[in-house]
């Protein structure tokens, strides 16, 4: 009679530990971490569809958007900070708010952002940009790219871009003031992006603060397109980029 009061003992033991394991796994990716996947190209060439990485989603504060389901807790933000321009956002899309998208910060609330000719101005100061040569697309690797180094007028943030060109949809808008509350954000492949210089029905429009999941950190790993959790033998289709800062 004892044997099967001792397996009931183990079961109970080890749903408990079960239980709490998963508890844990749903605060530490609640508030603290999220992985997240690239699913398109518009942030090559920093980073590029497949990539893994790891999202701070205390980094702006919290909100429903960072919590697991979206619940409607209002307008503000717990422990509320703005973003750095020139940070990397994963964020709510403001209209179809179950898909989470990634862009950079460009414009804080009340700057007055124009792009003109490709480059981008903010409140009438122009970001850098330094040639670095001809390059390949990740997403489409028979198409060249004009790889340009971009920095933030005061020099303290620069990144990489690519750009397909003169005359593209997107190179030339009209002075686009932030509202409080909100931010505009720009894909780094900026020929090949849908963002804050459209609107919300077609592109991101303004993203308000509320939307943010949280600051990109850190590629992980990085999978060859293909490849799924549900597909084992794709595990190992990977593009050789591990553990890399996102900047």
């Amino acid at each position: 009679m004892t044997q099967p009061a001792s397996l009931r003992h183990e079961l109970v033991e080890t749903a408990r530990v079960v239980a709490f394991g998963l508890a844990l796994a749903v605060t530490w990716t609640s508030v603290a971490y999220q992985p997240f996947t690239i699913p398109s190209a518009s942030m090559e060439p920093g980073l590029i569809e497949g990539d893994y990485l790891v999202v701070s989603k205390w980094a702006y504060g919290w909100s429903g958007a960072s919590l697991p389901m979206n619940p409607p807790l209002g307008e503000d933000r717990l422990f509320g900070r703005h973003p750095a321009r020139g940070d990397v956002v994963v964020f709510r899309h403001p209209l179809r708010p179950d898909e989470p998208w990634i862009k950079r910060v460009i414009g804080l609330p009340g700057d007055r952002v124009q792009v003109r000719a490709g480059r981008v101005f903010v409140n009438g100061l122009p970001f850098a940009q330094t040639s670095l040569g001809p390059g390949r697309s990740a997403s489409d690797p028979g198409r060249p790219v004009t790889r340009l180094r971009e920095t933030a007028p005061d020099g303290a943030r620069r990144w990489t871009i690519h750009d397909f060109g003169p005359g593209a949809p997107g190179d030339d808008t009209p002075v686009i003031a932030v509202p409080e509350g909100s931010y505009l954000v720009l894909g780094d492949n900026r020929d090949n992006s849908l963002d804050g210089r459209w609107s919300s029905e077609v592109g991101v429009g303004f993203l308000p603060a509320r939307n943010l999941i949280g600051r990109a950190e850190v590629v992980v790993a990085s999978w060859k397109p293909g490849a799924s959790l549900w597909k084992p033998w794709t595990w190992l289709n990977l593009q050789g980029r591990w553990f890399m800062s996102i900047r």
